[in-house]
């Protein structure tokens, strides 16, 4: 059977997944590994002979399209975080970082390890293989420096499954309510409900003037004022006894209701004797992303859009929502305009199961491209941001481009969900199996186990305090911070697992706008943590 696996990739590959798929599912007290069991399934694999591997291109393919889908999906997400907040979060994984390596470096003074092997175990213990990368290049040819890969090696499984548990522990701890934290950050799949208002007041100021002021988390859509039944445009003003239809979640319908009226028993949703309702998909290109506002559905069709399902979620639209391939809009229309409008948006499920191969595939190229640069540093040394970095910065800029011209770089939802996992599977399938063979020789003697320990350490003491200060101190929800935590971490399955607790996509918002800047200031540090442990 070893021969066979050896001399078998494909079948090694997908034994792994195999096997991974049981590990994953096994729960001790509540804690699963879920997608991370791939990894320890690679290592169990790898330690059998040290000749059962994969091919580079493996890992390599799957990590690219694992953080090339997630900065995709993120970018929108990641311009809005370019603030205040987003600041703060950078603030905090930049101050947890310099504790990182303070502690790392205590340990080696401990353990009287070597400069080489101090910073190797930062950057195992903190999971980062471009900085070990930078450490390799920069100890290479250095009488007595060291090997760092041996400490990397030892740290870097518990640099994984430490934040895991962590993160697990203080979720059980503080009791988090990951639906609550869903439904205020507007993240949550909770259908959205419509419910018709009689006016109070008349009003002087047009709705979009209302929405400015109010900022209200709904849509309005028809209206009936003097007994004629119409939909509510931007330029609808309010008068006393009107009837207004307002689509959102139950508890914002409820308190825009009661800023505006009385509930009506009356339902206008009910009556199709001028307007009517139909789900259509996006799959027109000229039409994906794009703005409702862009769009101009209102001058153009005498319709307005008051829901857009995205994913297992309805998100309640606005002018700026941006429609993305696969989106299915609930629009409101005259009904002899349906068919101009379903034909406009496109409605085709089997254009959806399409990925433009040549935005895809050129975006995926210039990530690469940016990843094999090599960026100088003091001292006459370099690094490169590699496949994740590379990869992460570009399809965050195209994310958040959403379209140049007529280039489309996004892609449907449901084809972003299959490549994410296709690539995670395979990005934790080729690490483990180049990774059990040296941790399994490593891990049996006296100082291997110290060291072992020593990433331990570290690994959960620093997630631990992130955690802490991001979820008590900075108020962080804790979704968010988990999220924080697995960009800190700059591993993409403490992301998976993270996002599997929580259900939703708050993890994801949190990694894509810490990432770049974990990225960048471990290999940073590495340097700093060889420098100073030379001396």
């Amino acid at each position: 059977m070893l021969n066979l696996l050896i001399q078998n990739h494909t079948l090694t590959l997908f034994v792994v997944l195999l096997l991974g798929f049981f590990i994953g599912n096994i729960r001790v007290f509540g804690f699963s590994l879920g997608a991370a069991g791939v990894l320890f399934a690679g290592l169990l694999v790898s330690a059998l002979s040290p000749d059962i591997k994969l091919d580079p291109v493996v890992y390599e393919l799957g990590l690219a399209l694992f953080v090339y889908t997630i900065a995709l999906a993120s970018g929108g997400h990641f311009l809005h975080s370019l603030n205040r907040e987003g600041l703060r979060r950078n603030v905090l994984v930049l101050a947890m970082l310099l504790v990182a390596a303070g502690l790392t470096l205590l340990a080696g003074r401990v353990l009287g390890l070597d400069a080489a092997q101090t910073a190797g175990l930062f950057t195992g213990a903190f999971t980062n293989t471009p900085a070990l990368a930078s450490v390799i290049q920069s100890v290479s040819g250095q009488a007595g420096a060291g090997d760092p890969v041996v400490t990397y090696s030892i740290a870097y499984p518990m640099g994984v499954i430490g934040v895991m548990l962590a993160l697990f522990f203080l979720e059980r701890h503080f009791g988090v309510d990951y639906a609550r934290e869903a439904r205020e950050l507007h993240l949550s799949a909770e259908e959205l409900v419509s419910q018709t208002v009689v006016i109070r007041d008349d009003h002087t100021q047009k709705l979009r003037e209302l929405f400015r002021v109010h900022d209200w988390p709904v849509v309005f859509g028809r209206v009936a004022h003097a007994g004629q039944l119409d939909v509510a445009d931007a330029d609808y003003v309010p008068r006393a006894g009107d009837l207004v239809s307002i689509i959102g979640t139950p508890d914002d319908v409820r308190r825009v209701a009661a800023e505006l009226g009385e509930p009506s028993t009356q339902s206008l949703a009910a009556d199709r004797s001028r307007f009517d309702f139909r789900r259509i998909f996006v799959s027109n290109a000229l039409v994906a992303g794009r703005s409702l506002a862009e769009l101009n559905l209102h001058d153009r069709f005498g319709a307005i859009v008051t829901r857009v399902r995205r994913g297992d979620r309805d998100i309640v639209p606005s002018g700026s929502t941006v429609l993305e391939l696969g989106d299915r809009v609930r629009v409101v229309s005259p009904h002899g305009r349906v068919g101009e409008i379903t034909k406009f948006f496109g409605d085709s499920y089997k254009h959806l199961s399409e990925i433009n191969l040549l935005t895809f595939s050129l975006g995926l190229v210039l990530g690469l491209l940016l990843g094999a640069v090599n960026i100088p540093l003091l001292g006459g040394s370099s690094f490169q941001l590699g496949v994740a970095g590379g990869s992460l910065l570009v399809g965050l800029l195209l994310g958040a481009l959403g379209r140049t011209g007529r280039m489309i770089w996004t892609i449907p939802y449901s084809a972003n969900l299959t490549l994410r996992q296709l690539g995670l599977a395979l990005f934790l399938a080729g690490v483990g199996l180049r990774s059990g063979g040296r941790f399994a020789a490593q891990i049996g003697s006296v100082q291997g186990l110290m060291m072992f320990l020593a990433g331990t350490v570290l690994t959960c003491l620093v997630a631990t305090l992130l955690l802490l200060i991001g979820y008590r101190v900075m108020r962080l929800p804790f979704s968010v911070a988990t999220g924080v935590l697995s960009g800190f971490q700059t591993y993409p399955a403490v992301l998976a697992y993270a996002s599997e607790r929580s259900g939703n996509e708050a993890a994801e918002i949190g990694y894509a706008s810490v990432y770049p800047v974990a990225m960048i200031g471990k290999i940073l540090l590495a340097q700093v943590i060889l420098a100073l442990a030379l001396k």
